[in-house]
Order: C-alpha cells, then sequence, then structure tokens
C-alpha cells in the first residue's frame, strides 16, 4: 500500500510508526481518562505504566521473533535491532506480568485495571494492524475473492507483489475492534472484575487463529509445518488459560455458572 506516509527533505514517515503512534496515544489517553475516574490513578502514575509497557512491548516482541525464527536472527543478531520485525503475542505475554507487578506496587485493583488495560491493547493492536496494511506487513494468501487487495509498492513487505492476497490486517484489525467495542457495551454489565480482559484474550486468540489460515508470511513459524502455526499453538494456551481463571474468578464471584 503506503509504506511511507510522506517524506520532507530527508526526514522520512513511515506509516507503520505512524499508526503505532497513534494507538499508543489514544491507548494512554483512555488508559488515563479511565485509571483516573474508576480508580484514582495519577498522570504520573499512568506515564510510568505506559513506559514500562513500551519497553516490555518491545523486549517481549523481539524475543517472540527469535522464536518463531531462531536460525535467521541467531546466524544475524544485528536483525533484531531493525525496526521491523515484531509478534504481538510477544509483547502482550510479557506485557501482562509488568501489569500485575505495577498494579501491585501502586496499589490498585489489580483485575480491575486489568479490564482498563483489555481496551488499551485493543486500541494500540488495532491501529498496529492498519499499520501493518499499510506496510504490507502480515500479509494474506492468494485469493480471487472480492476482498482481495493488491500491494504494488516495491517498498512494502507483501509478498508476492501484484497478485491479490487476503487483507489480513484489516481483518484482524476489524477483529480488534469489533472486541473492543463489545468491552465498551459490556463494562457497565461486568459481573467481575477481570472478566473483560479474560473475555477480550479468549476472544482474541480464537479469532486469531481462524485468521491464520490466511496468513501468507510463513516466516513466523509453525508448529507442525503449514498445519499449527506457532501462533495458532500460543492462541490455543491463552484460551486455556483464560478460561481456567474465567471459571476460578466466577466461583469466587458466587454467580452460578449458567448450563450452556
Amino acid at each position: 500500500m503506503h509504506p511511507i506516509l510522506f517524506e520532507i527533505g530527508s526526514f522520512t514517515v513511515y506509516s507503520y510508526g505512524f499508526c503505532i503512534a497513534i494507538g499508543a496515544l489514544s491507548g494512554f489517553a483512555y488508559m488515563h481518562r479511565q485509571g483516573n475516574k474508576q480508580y484514582g490513578i495519577t498522570f504520573d502514575q499512568s506515564n510510568n505504566l505506559f513506559i514500562l509497557l513500551v519497553v516490555a512491548g518491545v523486549v517481549g516482541g523481539k524475543l517472540f521473533v527469535i522464536f518463531e525464527d531462531p536460525g535467521t536472527y541467531l546466524q544475524n543478531p544485528k536483525k533484531l535491532l531493525s525496526g521491523s520485525g515484531f509478534v504481538f503475542y510477544g509483547s502482550l505475554l510479557l506485557a501482562i506480568p509488568v501489569m500485575l507487578w505495577y498494579f501491585k506496587k501502586i496499589k490498585v485493583p489489580v483485575l480491575g485495571m486489568l479490564d482498563v488495560m483489555a481496551a488499551v491493547t485493543c486500541i494500540v493492536h488495532g491501529c498496529g494492524r492498519i499499520g501493518c496494511f499499510m506496510a504490507g506487513c502480515c500479509y494474506g494468501l492468494p485469493t480471487e475473492s472480492f476482498l482481495s487487495v493488491v500491494f504494488t509498492n516495491p517498498v512494502c513487505q507483501a509478498n508476492p507483489l501484484n497478485t491479490p492476497l487476503h487483507p489480513t490486517q484489516l481483518y484482524e484489525a476489524a477483529l480488534i475492534f469489533s472486541i473492543l467495542a463489545g468491552l465498551i457495551i459490556l463494562r457497565p454489565w461486568k459481573q467481575f472484575d477481570g472478566q473483560l480482559f479474560l473475555i477480550y484474550l479468549m476472544v482474541y486468540a480464537s479469532g486469531r487463529a481462524v485468521l491464520e489460515i490466511f496468513r501468507g508470511d510463513i516466516q513466523r513459524g509453525f508448529l507442525i509445518d503449514n498445519i499449527v502455526s506457532n501462533s495458532q499453538f500460543i492462541s490455543a494456551l491463552v484460551i486455556a488459560v483464560a478460561l481456567y481463571f474465567y471459571g476460578r474468578l466466577r466461583r469466587k464471584s458466587n454467580l452460578p455458572i449458567q448450563n450452556q
């Protein structure tokens, strides 16, 4: 699409970085507003959390890049220093313990704040996926569907160029923003703290497992060649763990689980 948003002399603004910045600023604004409104979190506390999560996101995202393609990055460690190459699950799974530690440190309700952070994560991640679409990364398989898009810019990462591909980036962005809308709608009726965060994890992981079927960037790695991707395996683990804690927290809230 348009990996370079605009250039002013030697100064280049890349679409992916721009979208991430928009998402981060929007997520920070939401986090501070809701955190302050619900739990009295100060601006400084929000700012510190934001910095910690940026660091955790970068480190976790890069570590999972190594996990997905260890040979490439162990042979050429300098590639890890490039601006590209992040795995969302790595960022998320490292950010969770950081949030748990920080919320305990500043003495705010941990589970309640995780519900706030579920929406924040959707905001940042959704904007990031739009950036992926602009940059051509995380592209889909060739298709003749009416939903297909054709990447022609030689700078973008999509492969092959000039071929109709599934816009998996937009599929995922639609999934994420739908989850965000659902979380906002459900917020007044949540039955226990932590419920929204666990719903986010389960719904996103389920959707991500399905979307992996349409992904064409096979370098992300497979646990079982061309059958189960690394992300599908992680999704299954996330769903299982989230289901366990959902049942546990619901029982603690003394609410009966309805028969399906």
